[in-house]
């Protein structure tokens, strides 16, 4: 079976290649900082008590992803962050972060705030799954 490329110089397709490897730096000295992933999901009376949704507390029933970055001697205006479907990329002068995210999240529409007195990044992000809405209605 022979298979065809694109481009006749090219040594791979552009779908082998993973996303957020163009972020992937072995060389840069930074040091990664500690984080947590948390997930949260919204439940009420009727999931806790009753059992009326099919909600459980598995980690594919939760709608949020929950980071937290330690982030000590930094400030807010020396942060950049950048989020696509599976990544999270966190820079700082001094720390570097390359999250591979366990779910595809919503990467447009999530909230980031820095708690200054705890130098802690708090990053809530959407989870985008493909039938969130037939297993949450």
């Amino acid at each position: 079976v022979q298979v065809k490329s694109e481009n006749s110089k090219s040594i791979w397709n552009t779908e082998e290649v993973s996303e957020g490897s163009e972020f992937d730096d072995t060389w840069d000295p930074r040091e990664q900082p500690e984080y947590e992933i948390l997930f949260k999901q919204c439940v009420g009376t009727e999931d806790v008590f009753f059992g009326m949704s099919r909600k459980d507390p598995s980690t594919a029933c939760c709608e949020d992803i929950v980071i937290k970055i330690k982030l000590p001697e930094t400030k807010y205006a020396d942060i950049t962050l950048n989020i696509q479907d599976k990544v999270l990329d966190l820079r700082t002068p001094k720390k570097k972060l390359l999250l591979h995210l366990p779910y595809r999240v919503d990467s447009k529409n999530g909230k980031a705030r820095f708690l200054s007195e705890e130098e802690t990044l708090e990053v809530t992000l959407r989870v985008s799954r493909e039938f969130d809405f037939i297993n949450f209605a």
